[in-house]
C-alpha cells in the first residue's frame, strides 16, 4: 500500500509546516517550502495516478514494489515468474514470449543484451514513474526498439514535495522497508523549478520453500528541472538482488541461485511545443551483472561457470510535429551493447550496435457526421552492424466519434523485427545446459488487428481482435533424452481477442479483462517435445480487480487471474488451469492523517500452478505493513 498512500491523496488535507530538518534541507537545496494555506487552512494536492489504475494491489506481499509488481494482474500483460515476480519474471504481451516485449523509459528503450529474462531489471522505484502504458500495433512501430509484439512505456513523473515510509513483516521471516522523499521548489508562477527526490528500499526473506530465500536492495536519486512546457530528469539508480529457487531455470531438480546487480543512469528531456506538438530526447547507460549457479552446493573456483556482465548505452529522439495540415511522428534511436561472459563465448561477436528510424504521417479530417477520421501511414527501419536491416510498413485507419456509446474504431497493419540476445547466439550449440545457435537471424512479426473503444451502461471498454505471424521467432525448446534447452527458430501463427472494461461507483471500482489466444507452430523440421516459452500461454485468461471502500477508513483490494493454459509436457505439477488471487485490507485512522495499516496475501489459494513449466510455484505469502505519508 506504500505507493497508494503517497499518490491517492488528492482530497484536501491540513497543511503541516513540516519538521525543522526538512525545512532546512529545502532552504539548502533552494527549493523553498511551496505549500500555501488555502481556505480554512487546507490545500488540495494535485491528483496523480497510482502506479497502475487497472490493478487493485499496487505492491506485493513478499518484497518491495518494482516496476514488474503491478503487472502481475494487468489485464493486457501476462507475467511468468520464478520465485517472486520481483525475483525474476518474464513479461509477455498478446501471446509473445519474454524477448518480444520492450521497455521504454521516457524517450529511450531499455534492453538487456544477454537475455530477455532481465528486461524487467529496472532499478527504478515505481514512485518515480507514471502508470505503464501497454503499447501494441501501430503505436509499437513508433515505440521501443527491438520489440515485436508489445512494449511497456513509462513517463517520468513530476517531482512533488511529499514523502512516505513503510515497514513490513511477514511469513518466512520477511523484513521489508521503503522510504521516499521528494522536494519541489519555487512558486507555481516561477519560470523554472528544481525538484529532487530520493528512494531507498530493502527486502529479505528466508523463502516460502527450502532454498528459496531472497535479499533485495535498491537506491534511487533524481534531479528534475521543470518549466511550464519542459521537464528534464537526471536519474541514477542501483539495485542488488540475490535469491534462490529450486529449478529456477532448468527442470533437473537442482537448487539454483542468482545474483543480479543493475545500475542505470538516464538524462531525459521533454518539451511541449503547443498545439499537440512535442519533442523528447534522452541518453542512458545501463550495466547489468549476473552471477547464476546451477547447483548452489557445487564447489566454485575463481571463475564462476555462469557469470555475465553487459553494458548498454544509447540515445533517442522522438516527437510529433504538424506541418501543412499533415501530422508527422518520428523516432530515431541508437543502442550499443557489450558482453563479458565466462560461458557465452561460442558466438561470432560480443559487441553490437542497433539502430531504429521511424517516420509516420497522419492526415485527419472531419466527416459530415461529425467526429474525426484519421489515416496514419509510415515506414520504420531496424538495423545492426552485425545483421542485415529491415524496412517495415505501418498503416492505421481510425474513426473517432462523439456519440455516448462507441468512441473509436480502428484497423491497422504493422510489421516489426528484432535480433536475438547473446544467450541464444553465444551459448555452446552442442554442450551445456543452454544450447544456442550463432546463425540465428532477424525475426519478423506481421500484425493485423482491429479494435473498438467506448462507454456502455457505465462501463468504459476497449477491445481488439488480432492475427499475428511471427517468422523465425527464437524459442527455447525441450527434447526427450537431451539434458538441456535449445534455441530454435519457430514460425508462429497467433490469433487472439482481448478486452478490458472498467466501472466506478462511489464505494467500489471494478476492472475486468479477458484474453483468448490460439497458436499454430512450425519448428522448421527440428524435433521438439515441449516449448518453455512460445507454447507456454493461456488459451483463456480472465482478470478481475476490485477496490471496495468499506467506510470508517477501511479499504479492501482484490486481484484475480483465472487461466486455462495450453497443454505442456514440462508442466507436471499444479495442472494447466489455475485461479491466482491477491487480497489486501487496509485501515487509515481518521485521527492521524497519512497513517495506514494493512495486511496482504499473495497467492491466496496457495495454488501450485507453475507459471514457467517445471519451475515450482511460489506458495502463499502473508505480510503486514505500517506506512506513513506526509
Amino acid at each position: 500500500m506504500f505507493h497508494d498512500q503517497l499518490y491517492n491523496y488528492s482530497r484536501p488535507r491540513p497543511i503541516r509546516p513540516g519538521p525543522r530538518w526538512m525545512r532546512f534541507l529545502c532552504v539548502v537545496l533552494g527549493t523553498g517550502w511551496p505549500l500555501t494555506v488555502g481556505a480554512q487552512g487546507t490545500v488540495t494536492l494535485p491528483e496523480l495516478t497510482v502506479y497502475s489504475p487497472r490493478v487493485a494491489n499496487q505492491s506485493p506481499a513478499g518484497a518491495f514494489a518494482m516496476t514488474v509488481s503491478a503487472l502481475r494482474f494487468e489485464p493486457r500483460v501476462d507475467i511468468q515468474g520464478r520465485n517472486l515476480a520481483e525475483g525474476q519474471a518474464d513479461i509477455t504481451i498478446r501471446g509473445g514470449i519474454f524477448e518480444n516485449t520492450g521497455f521504454q523509459l521516457g524517450a529511450v528503450t531499455i534492453l538487456d543484451p544477454q537475455t530477455g529474462h532481465y528486461l524487467a531489471e529496472l532499478p527504478v522505484a515505481p514512485v518515480f514513474l507514471g502508470a505503464p502504458k501497454v503499447v501494441t500495433g501501430a503505436d509499437l512501430a513508433l515505440g521501443a526498439a527491438n520489440a515485436t509484439v508489445g512494449a511497456l512505456a513509462y513517463e517520468w513523473r513530476p517531482v512533488r514535495t511529499a514523502g512516505a515510509a513503510a515497514v513490513s513483516v511477514g511469513e518466512n521471516n520477511l523484513r521489508r522497508a521503503e522510504i521516499y522523499q521528494g522536494f519541489s521548489g519555487g512558486p507555481a508562477a516561477a519560470p523554472r523549478g528544481v525538484g529532487v527526490d530520493v528512494a531507498l528500499a530493502q527486502s529479505a526473506s528466508d523463502g516460502a520453500v527450502a532454498f528459496g530465500e531472497h535479499e533485495f536492495k535498491r537506491a534511487n536519486l533524481r534531479l528534475q528541472l521543470s518549466a511550464k512546457t519542459t521537464q528534464t530528469d537526471f536519474f541514477a539508480g542501483y539495485q542488488d538482488k540475490q535469491f534462490g529457487w529450486p529449478n529456477l531455470y532448468t527442470p533437473f531438480n537442482s537448487n539454483e541461485t542468482e545474483k543480479i546487480e543493475t545500475a542505470l543512469f538516464v538524462v531525459n528531456h521533454r518539451v511541449d511545443l503547443g498545439a499537440g506538438d512535442r519533442l523528447e530526447a534522452a541518453v542512458f547507460h545501463r550495466r547489468n551483472k549476473d552471477d547464476y549457479a546451477f547447483n548452489r552446493f557445487a564447489a566454485v573456483g575463481p571463475v564462476h561457470p555462469f557469470q555475465h556482465t553487459t553494458w548498454l548505452r544509447g540515445g533517442s529522439v522522438n516527437g510529433h510535429r504538424t506541418m501543412g495540415g499533415l501530422g508527422l511522428d518520428f523516432r530515431g534511436e541508437v543502442l550499443a551493447d557489450q558482453i563479458n561472459s565466462t560461458s557465452l563465448t561460442a558466438g561470432r561477436y560480443r559487441t553490437r550496435t542497433l539502430t531504429k528510424l521511424a517516420l509516420r504521417g497522419a492526415k485527419e479530417w472531419t466527416p459530415a457526421a461529425g467526429g474525426r477520421a484519421l489515416v496514419r501511414a509510415g515506414l520504420t527501419h531496424d538495423d545492426t552492424n552485425r545483421d542485415g536491416g529491415k524496412f517495415s510498413p505501418v498503416l492505421e485507419i481510425a474513426r473517432e466519434l462523439t456519440s455516448p456509446g462507441l468512441r473509436r474504431i480502428y484497423a491497422s497493419y504493422t510489421e516489426t523485427s528484432q535480433v536475438p540476445t547473446y544467450t541464444a547466439l553465444n551459448s555452446n550449440a552442442t554442450a551445456g545446459l543452454f544450447r544456442g545457435n550463432p546463425n540465428l537471424g532477424r525475426a519478423a512479426s506481421h500484425n493485423l488487428e482491429a479494435g473498438v473503444a467506448g462507454a456502455w451502461s457505465g462501463w468504459t471498454t476497449e477491445a481488439a481482435v488480432f492475427y499475428r505471424r511471427d517468422v523465425a521467432l527464437v524459442d527455447w525448446t525441450f527434447r526427450r533424452g537431451v539434458v538441456a534447452r535449445t534455441a530454435n527458430p519457430v514460425d508462429l501463427n497467433v490469433a487472439g481477442f482481448e478486452c478490458v472494461a472498467r466501472r466506478t461507483w462511489s464505494a467500489c471500482e471494478v476492472v475486468v479483462g479477458y484474453t483468448t489466444l490460439h497458436k499454430a507452430a512450425d519448428y522448421r523440421g527440428a524435433v521438439v517435445d515441449a516449448s518453455f516459452y512460445a507454447l507456454n500461454y493461456a488459451r483463456h485468461r480472465l482478470t478481475a480487480a476490485f477496490l471496495v471502500r468499506l467506510g470508517h477508513g477501511f479499504e479492501l483490494r482484490i486481484d484475480n487471474a483465472a487461466r486455462m493454459q495450453a497443454d505442456n509436457l514440462l508442466r507436471i505439477v499444479g495442472g494447466d488451469d489455475a485461479l491466482l488471487s491477491a487480497v489486501g485490507l487496509s485501515f487509515r485512522p481518521a485521527a492521524v492523517r497519512g497513517l495506514e495499516f494493512s495486511v496482504q496475501a499473495d497467492n491466496l489459494w496457495n495454488s501450485a500452478y507453475q507459471e514457467v513449466p517445471a519451475v515450482p510455484a511460489s506458495p502463499r505469502q502473508v505480510s503486514v505493513t505500517a506506512s506513513f505519508a506526509w
